[in-house]
């Protein structure tokens, strides 16, 4: 009989020896033979129990695992676990496997909820981020949607009463021009409402339209025309017209500029630069989302190279609504309308925009201010409300630097040709006389 066998058969008569003498013993105590069986019951069950929990730290060593080692015996439990782990020598080596175990595998799957936590947190801010940003869009388009429409009626009403005022003066043989009093240049009002049109996403102070100082500011070229004294650029040289040549740049804005640039050489005697280079067509492809930023490096470059420059002009044509057509008659020809354009780094709704920072704002509305008064005396109603946008557009190199939106996509490229005569006469009027 080996020793496995001896222990167990030991164990067995030990505990028939331990029930005989636990029965005694109520025995000895005066206690009724049905009492002492009820207490041997007892016991019995108990050592059940034990033998179950036993059985089960054997069977589910991962769900219930004893923490003492092998040979502490504290009672009839460790003693049987005590021969179990002799008699199955495996269960210590699953027991000492399956801590290690179970705690990798707990960790991973702690480090995976946390990981899975987090990446739907970001998601959810994603989404967030999204719908606001979706929201404000929408809410820019309604606003922009709704701005042009009312400049357009505003356009069509006020085209009208010119053409009225008009024929009715040319009908009398009076000049049609008109010039303002310094008392309405004085109420801010009067003048943010007759020559303004503002963006919704700025807006200006009376501080800043000082009307009666800028009118009067000597915005006259100190340089003669030996050097050149300005410069014409297109940050968006692919505007074209309603007959304008795929692939032909003489037909689009940049030939505009060409003629432009003709008139006030040759009529006038103005030194001036043509820079015809591309910033909105990248790799094949219409792309205006950073032609300010590509151009103005460019720009600088010219104005370092040539530092009698002046007067800086970005010459556009406008997107209007489909239904507005920009013209009027000058001289008997069809002429496109024109608009200045002014950026004022001021946002309404987080104030000045530190990072578009512009030194000449007030003297880039002092020049748009008074090209529109030249306007309006020589050429009343072909220039449009000047406009307000809060970004800086460039304006910053230059003192006298101006954005013009000639004419629209619904004009005719002989309607803006024709209207390149005009503007170049607005400008001179302001620049005084260019011969030194």
């Amino acid at each position: 009989m080996d020793r496995k066998q001896k222990v167990m058969n030991g164990g067995i008569w030990l505990l028939i020896f331990m029930l005989g003498v636990y029965i005694l013993g109520y025995g000895i105590k005066g206690q009724p033979v049905k009492r002492a069986v009820y207490a041997c019951a007892k016991l019995l069950s108990g050592v059940e129990f034990t033998l179950q929990k036993s059985a089960a730290r054997l069977i589910f060593p991962g769900l219930l695992y004893s923490a003492r080692e092998p040979g502490e015996a504290n009672g009839v439990e460790d003693i049987l676990v005590s021969w179990a782990w002799e008699l199955f020598p495996i269960y210590e080596f699953v027991c000492g496997q399956e801590l290690y175990e179970t705690e990798i595998e707990s960790g991973s799957i702690y480090d995976l909820l946390l990981a899975r936590r987090s990446r739907e947190e970001q998601e959810q801010q994603a989404r967030e981020e999204e719908e606001r940003l979706a929201q404000e869009e929408q809410q820019a388009q309604e606003e922009q949607q709704a701005q042009e429409e009312l400049l357009a009626q505003m356009e069509a009403e006020n085209q009208a009463v010119l053409e009225e005022q008009n024929q009715e003066a040319e009908e009398n043989g009076e000049f049609p021009g008109v010039e303002y009093t310094a008392e309405q240049l004085s109420d801010f009002s009067f003048v943010r409402n007759t020559f303004y049109t503002i963006s919704s996403t700025t807006d200006i102070s009376p501080e800043l339209l000082d009307a009666p100082r800028m009118a009067t500011m000597d915005l006259g070229l100190q340089n003669d025309a030996s050097e050149p004294q300005i410069l014409i650029y297109h940050t968006h040289s692919q505007e074209g017209f309603v007959d304008s040549v795929e692939g032909d740049m003489s037909t689009t804005i940049v030939g505009v500029g060409d003629r432009l640039t003709q008139i006030l050489q040759d009529k006038y005697g103005y030194n001036v630069i043509h820079n015809t280079n591309v910033y909105d067509f990248v790799d094949g492809k219409l792309d205006r989302n950073q032609a300010y930023s590509r151009a103005l490096p460019e720009i600088e470059a010219i104005l370092a190279q040539y530092p009698s420059i002046e007067v800086v002009i970005d010459l556009h044509r406008d997107g209007v609504d489909e239904s507005l057509h920009l013209v009027k008659e000058v001289d008997g020809k069809p002429t496109a309308q024109f608009m200045f354009f002014n950026g004022l780094s001021y946002s309404t709704r987080n104030g000045p925009i530190d990072y578009l920072e512009n030194p000449y704002i007030e003297d880039n509305l002092a020049f748009s201010l008074q090209l529109k008064l030249a306007s309006e005396k020589y050429y009343p109603g072909l220039a449009r409300r000047i406009f307000l946008k809060g970004l800086r557009y460039n304006l910053h190199v230059r003192p006298k630097s101006v954005l013009v939106e000639a004419g629209a996509q619904t004009n005719t490229l002989e309607e803006m040709m024709n209207a390149m005569e005009p503007l170049a006469d607005v400008l001179h009027h302001v620049l005084g006389n260019p011969q030194g």
